[in-house]
């Protein structure tokens, strides 16, 4: 049964959500919660996932189409149906790479894009059936996380054992990080996505849907 004061909550996010999407360049948002509610009321929604195909390969919310996000474009959209004013959805890990797809579809006047905040980790907890997949992809930026962490102790290591100047390596890996928060953009996650592993999916019998929806949208 759900808990009367989580729903509260998650309305409230709801309406936050509503707010700050207004005022972040124009670009709509909902939360996961919010998703989950329009997908039980309307049955189907058009929802584009914008990872990977090794991350969506792994784990999927149901009924999602997967288009990453370095082929996204009016004219894919356009291919997909969508964009013509129905509602689609378009999410991620964690809301950032969908908050970049819908910011360049809105550059392109596509219209209905809608991102959903905290991607397919909010819609976990949100209670959303997560398709999964024989894939064992880690999510991107857990992939990111332990190769800057793994580069950074290794230059520690031998910056304290070798020569000093091996500290420049962490050094280059903290900036580069700073550099991501500031602009919102990872070169050493565009990088990653390039990976064999994380393309190997699409079209692979690994229960990946590319590039096809049926619904129009939700209204």
């Amino acid at each position: 049964m759900s808990n009367p004061v989580v729903l509260s909550e998650a309305l409230e996010a709801t309406q936050a959500t509503k707010a700050q999407g207004a005022g972040q360049g124009g670009v709509r948002a909902v939360s996961a919660f919010e998703l989950a509610g329009r997908m039980g009321v309307n049955g189907e929604c058009a929802i584009i996932d914008v990872r990977t195909p090794g991350e969506y390969s792994a784990e999927h919310v149901p009924g999602s189409h997967l288009l990453p996000l370095d082929e996204v474009d009016a004219a894919a959209i356009g291919r997909l149906g969508l964009g013509g004013g129905g509602e689609f959805y378009i999410l991620c890990q964690t809301g950032g790479r969908a908050r970049r797809a819908a910011e360049k579809l809105r550059a392109s006047g596509v219209a209905g894009c809608v991102v959903v905040e905290g991607g397919v980790e909010a819609c976990r907890a949100a209670g959303v059936g997560i398709v999964k997949g024989e894939s064992r992809v880690l999510p991107l930026m857990r992939q990111v996380q332990i190769v800057i962490g793994l580069v950074s102790a290794t230059g520690a290591g031998l910056a304290i054992l070798r020569h000093p100047m091996f500290a420049l390596i962490p050094l280059f890996m903290g900036l580069g990080l700073l550099f991501a928060g500031l602009s919102g953009t990872c070169g050493l996650a565009i990088l990653m996505a390039k990976m064999p592993w994380n393309r190997r999916g699409a079209g692979s019998g690994a229960g990946v849907t590319s590039c096809g929806v049926d619904a129009g949208g939700c209204k």
